[in-house]
């Protein structure tokens, strides 16, 4: 019998970290796992390991320059030639810099991306889930943005050898994933959906409406740039109306989503002004696409996220519950006026990692009674709603 849902990881992924003080921290990885635990929702011997990317699988999106820099930029005592090339290779800068094991941990992550989607394909399962994947920054030839190989990317081209399939590939990151956008721009079989600030005040400076894919890809590529302090009611006003939209339009076989879920108002890295609310909703409604054009195909990565305790545990557990159909979601999204607390045990568990148990979420949505509300909201609210109308005009 087809499994509902595979749940994909490697122990490598947890050894891709840049430094001690870099905010791309491993411990969201071990942390989620925990709390799904926790929560009944995972068993530890339900979690498939997978293969490490192999030479092949990489250069089907990287350069074999990049990738040999990659290589010899891991080694405990890197050449000295390989070492002045990092900064040609964009791995030489505060936010990618090059550490040891490099090539290994991120080349486990490209393989959990794989496995995830030939998971699917295969028919082993009809959803996979690879919290470690999601580096959508990386191009074929340097690393940016956290991001050192293209995970998303490698994996649909992956896919793409094997079988003729058109694919949806939706982004819902606060920073735009212009990696993916660029690998597949030119591409008709692969729409690049991404919803996320405006590149005009946040890294990667990139994902503007004009953006809509070349030669024969034109089309096949949509950017929904929203405005700052965005919040919850607008987000999804906006990623409804333009990802339902995206989804009519190209008819997948496959959906991929990216779940960077740092448009919350704690993340330290934007400036939006989200809640838990909008990351229990969005894979709700990529599993309704996913049931309604791809006979439920879908497979989901990480991302970004830079408030490890308050926000990330519980944005990437919506998403395995959403995929497994866990009683527990229904609970949370039935009536949000009736809070659900999070595992106390789970909370003990990390609160001296955390630096206190008061650091850590007590619900698993938040409390927006005690949020103050935000100036300009009604502006911010009318900005993106002529945004996405621009949107779809052009399709």
């Amino acid at each position: 019998m087809t499994a509902n849902a595979v749940f994909i990881h490697h122990p490598d992924a947890e050894l891709y970290r840049f430094h001690e003080h870099h905010p791309f921290d491993p411990t969201r990885l071990r942390s989620t796992i925990d709390l799904l635990i926790r929560s009944n929702a995972l068993e530890r011997d339900e979690i498939i390991v997978p293969q490490p990317a192999d030479d092949e699988a990489l250069l089907s999106v990287h350069r074999a320059d990049y990738v040999q820099a990659v290589r010899h930029l891991s080694d405990s005592t890197p050449l000295t030639d390989a070492a002045a090339q990092a900064e040609r290779f964009g791995l030489s800068d505060e936010d990618t810099p090059y550490f040891v094991g490099m090539h290994g941990a991120a080349a486990a992550i490209a393989g959990g991306s794989i496995c995830a989607i030939e998971a699917v394909i295969s028919g082993q399962a009809k959803r996979a889930f690879h919290m470690a994947g999601g580096l959508h920054h990386a191009f074929p030839h340097r690393g940016s943005g956290f991001c050192v190989y293209n995970d998303a990317a490698i994996a649909i081209k992956r896919i793409q050898a094997q079988k003729d399939l058109r694919i949806l590939y939706i982004d819902t990151d606060v920073h735009h994933g212009d990696g993916v956008q660029w690998v597949f721009y030119d591409d008709a079989s692969v729409f690049t959906y991404s919803i996320h600030e405006t590149g005009k005040f946040l890294f990667p400076g990139t994902g503007f409406l004009h953006e809509r894919g070349t030669d024969s890809g034109v089309g096949t590529c949509m950017n929904v740039p929203l405005e700052p302090y965005t919040e919850d009611e607008s987000w999804m006003n906006s990623f409804r109306t333009t990802v339902e939209e995206a989804a009519l339009l190209f008819k997948p076989d496959l959906i991929v989503s990216q779940h960077g879920c740092d448009a919350h108002a704690y993340d330290p890295l934007s400036h939006m002004h989200c809640s838990m609310r909008i990351y229990n909703e969005m894979p709700l409604v990529i599993r309704d696409l996913a049931d309604r054009y791809t006979a439920g195909k879908w497979v989901a990565l990480g991302g970004g996220g830079y408030d490890k305790w308050r926000v990330v545990p519980r944005a990437w557990s919506f998403i395995w519950l959403a995929m497994t159909e866990h009683p527990l979601l229904e609970r949370i999204s039935s009536a949000p006026e009736k809070p659900v607390s999070l595992s106390e045990d789970w909370r003990k568990v990390w609160a001296d990692e955390a630096g206190g148990i008061d650091a850590l979420p007590e619900e698993w949505l938040d409390d927006l009674s005690q949020w103050t509300p935000m100036p300009r909201r009604d502006a911010i609210e009318a900005a993106n709603q002529i945004t996405c109308s621009r949107v779809l005009q052009q399709y």
